[in-house]
């Protein structure tokens, strides 16, 4: 069901949201974040030029949440516009114009979705029953198109990929599985993207080619190959041999890992980090049990998940928290912590248990 739609703001009180922003920051006052009886207020400013400010009254929404909501933001404005065009912008009129490109993307990280990315700044991935097999003709086909960066994403998530594509920074890494599973089914695209991190103001091509519903095979590229050159032939020489692995990947978008393996039927969900290679897994279907719905259960893990990161565990590696007070804090970092939810009867309600052990962590509902 979800809350309600929400009215449109106000003009004044999104001039009033601005101006006390701007206000501080005439005085050298960096205004980040307010709450109000019901609901949370975030400002962020990217590159002296745009000032992001979001408000959510969901219940229980933290200031990491909604901080990470408008890096993804901006992120996809620069993804699909560049970065001189929002820095140095000569025509506001046609900049509006420019960035409806982005409203699928930007609507895909407002709604419900299904992946986790958006919030663990980590590229939702799943595991395929024969990785090594897609990996090898992956890697033979990306070269014989002539491109580095190669991957094959069912539903927005990663099954496999080229060494060069595991390599993008933060956010691209993100936002391009993201937006190749929000975009409306096609055969083939040839679109061009900037590279938010590595490449913000010189397009690259991002091709893509449904090899079954669902499942599509990402280039990201320079000038060459023409998309007309990835014509039926060159594609049956490679992915039809490997066929039946690749059909087995279509029903990993909802449930991440494969039919059949082995998990605690306890477990309802789970997530799980590599914070140093800044892949992680998310699914809410391991098990046939009915309640809670994977609704529920998503933003169990979603909030569970903001709150482990922002009070227990340290911050991930790479994020610009201060690092001498992160080394002072290591002595302290708990290695595991749970919460109990719902009704408090014995063997009623849910829990949520956090485990941290080196790079990885490992959220589950119970």
């Amino acid at each position: 069901g979800g809350p309600p739609p929400r009215q449109q703001l106000p003009f004044s009180v999104i001039g009033s949201l601005n101006g006390v922003h701007m206000f501080g920051q005439n005085l050298e006052v960096q205004l980040s974040s307010a709450r109000t009886e019901d609901t949370t207020v975030v400002w962020k400013s990217f590159h002296d030029s745009i000032t992001l400010i979001v408000l959510s009254s969901e219940e229980g929404t933290s200031e990491l949440r909604l901080e990470r909501l408008l890096q993804m933001v901006f992120g996809a404005m620069v993804l699909l516009v560049g970065l001189e065009e929002l820095t140095n912008i000569r025509n506001v009129e046609r900049l509006k114009k420019e960035l409806r490109a982005s409203y699928c993307l930007i609507d895909s990280f407002l709604g419900d979705s299904e992946l986790i990315g958006d919030l663990t700044q980590c590229v939702d991935c799943v595991v395929p029953p024969e990785g090594s097999v897609l990996q090898e003709a992956l890697s033979g086909f990306a070269e014989a198109a002539g491109t580095a960066f190669g991957s094959l994403v069912v539903s927005g998530r990663v099954v496999a990929a080229t060494e060069s594509w595991w390599r993008l920074g933060t956010p691209e890494a993100v936002l391009l599985p993201w937006l190749v599973g929000s975009l409306p089914p096609q055969a083939a695209r040839d679109y061009p993207v900037y590279l938010p991190h590595g490449s913000p103001t010189v397009p690259h091509r991002l091709l893509t080619l449904t090899l079954l519903p669902g499942l599509e095979l990402c280039l990201l590229c320079g000038p060459r190959p023409p998309l007309s050159q990835l014509d039926l032939q060159f594609l049956d020489r490679w992915w039809q041999p490997v066929l039946d692995p690749l059909r087995a990947c279509v029903p990993l978008g909802s449930r991440a890992l494969p039919a059949g393996f082995p998990l605690h039927t306890d477990i309802l969900g789970l997530l799980l980090l590599h914070l140093e290679l800044k892949r992680c897994l998310f699914t809410v279907e391991p098990s046939g049990v009915q309640e809670p719905s994977p609704e529920h259960r998503r933003r169990l893990l979603r909030s569970f998940y903001t709150l482990v990161t922002a009070t227990h565990f340290p911050p991930e590696p790479g994020s610009a928290e201060d690092k001498v007070e992160e080394a002072a804090q290591r002595t302290q970092v708990p290695r595991a912590c749970y919460l109990v939810s719902g009704p408090e009867e014995p063997g009623t309600g849910w829990r949520l248990v956090a485990v941290q052990a080196g790079p990885r962590r490992l959220l589950l509902l119970l």
